[in-house]
This record gives C-alpha cells, sequence and structure tokens, in this order.
C-alpha cells in the first residue's frame, strides 16, 4: 500500500527577494534588439523560440510591439522532452488567440516531427503573404527570435543537419547570452532555398512578474548568479511539492518530501560528499555541507529532466 504524502504544513506561497535581482538587460541585448529591427525589411517570416517549460508566463511580450506586426509568425516550444504531453493541447489553446502557429519541438532528436513540419509551414505562410519589397525573391529569409538560452542556435544547426547534413553553424551554450549579435544569413534548405538570421536571446527590460522571473532562472534563461542558486533551488522544491512533483525524494536518496531547502542541500551534500572547510566560532576548521555546489546539483537534475517531465506553467493552465 502506498504511503500517502502530507504536504498540509508545506508553503503555500514562495517568499521572494527583492526584484531588482531579476533585471538583466545587458547592452548587447539592447543593441541586439535594434539590429534585428534594422533587418525587419529582409525577412519573411518571423519564427519566435520558447521553452515549453514556460510556455505562457516567460515570454518577451514586447516582441509583439518591437518585432511584431504583419510578418507571419510561427511559435515553437522547444524542449517538449522535458514537459508532460498532456499539457500540449492546452498550451495550443491558451496561446491560440496570440499564434495560430504553434509548434512543439525537441531539437536534438532528428525524428523529431514539430522539426520536420517548420519549414514547409513557415515556406506557406509566406507564399501566401504579401512580401512587399520581396515580392520577386525566389529565396525565403526566416528571423529566429526569443529569450535567452530556449534553443535558438540548436534549432538553426538541427534544421542545417537535417536539410543540408552539414555541422554547426551557430554557437551553442547552456549559459544564457551566448549568441551576441544578429549574425549574417545562414543557409538551412538548398530546395527550397532557405535562410535563417540567429540572434541574440532578448529578456524583456524589466520582470515585472517576480515568480515568472524564478521560473525563467529555473530554466537558466537567467544566469545563475544573478539570482543566486540557493535561491532558485529553493523555488524549485516549493514547486515540486506544490504540484506533488515528489519524484526529487527518490532521486536524491530523502527519507521523506520537505519544505526546508536546507534539509534537503544537506541531504544532497551528504550523499555527494560535498563538503567545505571552514572556521566555527572557536576558530576551530569544520566540515560544513557546500550548499551552493548542493544547489547545483539540484537544478542540474531538474533541467535535464531527472525530477521529471514538468511544465513551470501548470498555475496558467
Amino acid at each position: 500500500m502506498t504511503q500517502k504524502i502530507s504536504t498540509a504544513n508545506f508553503r503555500s506561497v514562495f517568499k521572494v527577494m527583492d526584484k531588482e535581482a531579476l533585471h538583466w538587460f545587458p547592452g548587447h541585448m539592447g543593441k541586439g534588439l535594434k539590429q534585428m529591427q534594422n533587418k525587419l525589411k529582409s525577412v519573411d517570416c518571423i519564427i519566435e523560440v520558447h521553452d515549453s517549460r514556460v510556455p505562457i508566463s516567460g515570454r518577451n511580450i514586447e516582441f509583439k510591439h518591437t518585432l511584431g506586426g504583419i510578418k507571419p509568425h510561427i511559435l515553437v516550444l522547444n524542449k517538449v522532452d522535458l514537459i508532460q504531453k498532456k499539457y500540449m493541447d492546452k498550451v495550443r489553446c491558451k496561446l491560440k488567440d496570440e499564434c495560430e502557429n504553434i509548434l512543439f519541438t525537441n531539437c536534438k532528436d532528428e525524428k523529431c516531427k514539430g522539426l520536420s513540419e517548420l519549414l514547409p509551414l513557415a515556406q506557406h505562410l509566406i507564399v501566401n503573404s504579401d512580401r512587399f519589397n520581396r515580392s520577386g525573391v525566389e529565396d525565403f529569409n526566416v528571423m529566429i527570435i526569443g529569450i535567452p538560452n530556449v534553443g535558438k542556435s540548436s534549432l538553426v544547426n538541427a534544421l542545417r543537419a537535417k536539410y543540408l547534413r552539414k555541422g554547426h553553424a551557430s554557437p551553442v551554450g547552456a549559459v544564457p547570452g551566448i549568441t551576441r549579435s544578429v549574425l549574417t544569413k545562414i543557409k538551412i534548405s538548398e530546395d527550397p532555398l532557405f535562410y535563417m538570421l540567429d540572434t541574440p536571446g532578448i529578456l524583456a527590460p524589466n520582470v515585472q512578474d517576480v515568480e515568472a522571473g524564478l521560473k525563467l532562472s529555473l530554466c537558466a534563461t537567467l544566469q545563475d548568479h544573478l539570482v543566486g542558486e540557493t535561491v532558485i533551488a529553493d523555488y524549485l522544491l516549493y514547486h515540486l511539492n506544490k504540484y506533488g512533483h515528489f519524484k526529487y525524494v527518490k532521486y536524491f536518496k530523502l527519507d521523506e518530501p520537505s519544505d526546508d531547502i536546507l534539509v534537503v542541500l544537506t541531504e544532497i551534500c551528504k550523499k555527494q560528499k560535498k563538503q567545505i572547510r571552514m572556521k566555527n566560532s572557536n576558530n576551530e576548521y569544520i566540515m560544513r555541507p557546500d550548499f551552493h555546489l548542493g544547489a547545483k546539483i539540484m537544478l542540474k537534475a531538474f533541467r535535464n529532466g531527472e525530477l521529471g517531465h514538468i511544465v513551470l506553467d501548470e498555475d496558467f493552465l
């Protein structure tokens, strides 16, 4: 018989730090946005890439005003391998008024259905749109936009591998902010002739909703040190408990769920042998859990899908 997990005394609200920590709009983002706007005349279609774990709260709504408009628009929700499939239709329904064309992708999977549908859909939308100054041009130009670290460059590289059997044309990294400027045209396909512009990730200048900012931090869209690994891990623990995702208990070999991040990190550090040598009040050296490393281990497990397939926007769906 399965023992019922009691969370009656767990937090129902996450008390956050000063939201100033979530403001991150470095100079290259402002420069990149201006470059992107200057390139719009040479673009036939906009492909917005976003992390499917935060399909609602994490998007930069400023794109509507700064890069949106009359160009055909496709919303690609990437990293679909990390979410519960039951939410896909709910996400489409929630976003249908904002964008009619929504695809879910996993850029690590060459056989991904969404990846296969992307260029045919883009071609269809472009052919059936008013291309204005590009009406007589045979090739198709697409601009990829999105917030940092959602897989824009990975999508470019996956499409090149799929259609041209060529290697990486765009740099990829686990740290947000790898792509710093609008790159030159990258060929994606010969027939039809498709080019893409990879662009830097652009966050809204201010994250107004602190919890949305914490979700972005969990998905590594904000650099960890700006918010603090322990704070992000604490929000992760709160979210997992709130929505009944208790896989972390077995994964980290805990006795039971906990609402105290220091208790969880202490157990992680103990089992992973992550300790730090420091002096106590008597000026004696003692060994303490390295909470910083423990938090990094916890975040890595979530980001790799080890703690379960999770949509962080469950409250919206």
